[in-house]
């Protein structure tokens, strides 16, 4: 199980990532807080003080992508914690009963081939660099935690990219967003 990375989000009082903007898209919200920190591990809430909340996930294999996206992806993406990268977000998501209720082919379908997923963000390669860390199997609020770096003069491409995935078919899905913009405090 060493392909398994697990990590923590921790959303209080400190933390290396200082938030700028909270803004709920669809569903329940999170408790607001001034600083999110991130952690390689899953940490529980309880054990925790001056924390509001934990969101948790693993960066285990891809999933919806093929060799070729893969490598290409592989190829393309820079490497996180990039000394310039001192804007952030993270964007934990929760999709619907029906897009579970899919088969996997079908959920693919609509991915890639219908909202252009995995090919409409390779345009923003290699200024943003992304991670997605899994979710939904851990019982979990949220399917899937996205989190993404990028140097301040592209925030305007990360925006222009999110407003592109909220208008696809996929988001269609989507009933619980929020989109939390950090700041590096380092």
């Amino acid at each position: 199980m060493s392909n398994i990375n697990p990590a923590s989000f921790l959303g209080g009082n400190k933390g290396a990532w200082k938030v700028t903007r909270m803004e709920t898209i669809t569903g329940a919200s999170l408790a607001p807080v001034p600083y999110v920190d991130m952690q390689p591990s899953h940490f529980p809430q309880s054990s925790l003080e001056s924390v509001a909340w934990v969101l948790r996930g693993s960066n285990v294999h891809v999933r919806y992508t093929d060799r070729k996206e893969v490598a290409e992806l592989t190829a393309r993406q820079e490497s996180l914690n990039r000394p310039e990268a001192t804007c952030a977000a993270l964007i934990p998501i929760r999709k619907s009963a029906q897009w579970w209720q899919m088969p996997q082919d079908e959920r693919r379908t609509v991915f890639e081939e219908e909202s252009r997923h995995i090919s409409m963000s390779m345009a923003y390669l290699p200024a943003i660099a992304r991670r997605l860390y899994q979710c939904r199997e851990l019982g979990e609020p949220f399917d899937f935690l996205t989190w993404f770096e990028f140097a301040p003069a592209h925030a305007n491409l990360f925006n222009e990219l999110v407003v592109k995935l909220w208008a696809t078919r996929e988001w269609q899905f989507v009933e619980r967003e929020v989109d939390i913009r950090l700041l590096h405090q380092g």
